[in-house]
């Protein structure tokens, strides 16, 4: 498995999941303490409560999300160890960033670089534009 698109991707689980947790974790539990026996009295069953806790904190969802990506897309230690470097496989953007920088390409891994902040900003620009929608429907 290792050398592999999966084992990337288990790896990547493992670095963001901690972030993730902790993050959804901060957000609700004062949602749960203020609205979560409320819900429960007021005959709202574990799972109706829950889904209502995370609609009312989707904000807090976002960020946590939107963290454990900015930490997916900027790793390169772990998808080196487990994923290598190789053209067509197992080669990312941040590798690729590693590789031309090493071999002195320094335009191309600036290039890739901005690409890289660029995808990062479109999709955190993207996930906020859906999230105050989300919360005007």
């Amino acid at each position: 498995m290792l050398f592999t698109p999966t084992a990337m991707i288990i790896a990547q689980t493992l670095l963001a999941t901690p972030i993730v947790v902790a993050l959804v974790h901060r957000a609700m539990a004062p949602l749960w303490a203020e609205y979560g026996d409320v819900m429960r009295v007021d005959g709202a069953s574990k799972s109706r409560s829950i889904r209502e806790l995370f609609r009312i904190g989707s904000g807090g969802l976002l960020t946590a999300f939107l963290a454990a990506f900015g930490r997916a897309i900027a790793e390169v230690g772990a998808i080196l160890i487990v994923g290598g470097n190789i053209r067509g496989y197992t080669r990312t953007m941040t590798t690729a960033i590693a590789l031309e920088t090493s071999k002195g390409d320094l335009a191309l891994a600036l290039g890739l670089g901005l690409i890289l902040i660029l995808l990062s900003v479109l999709v955190s620009a993207a996930a906020f534009l859906l999230g105050s929608w989300a919360t005007k429907h």
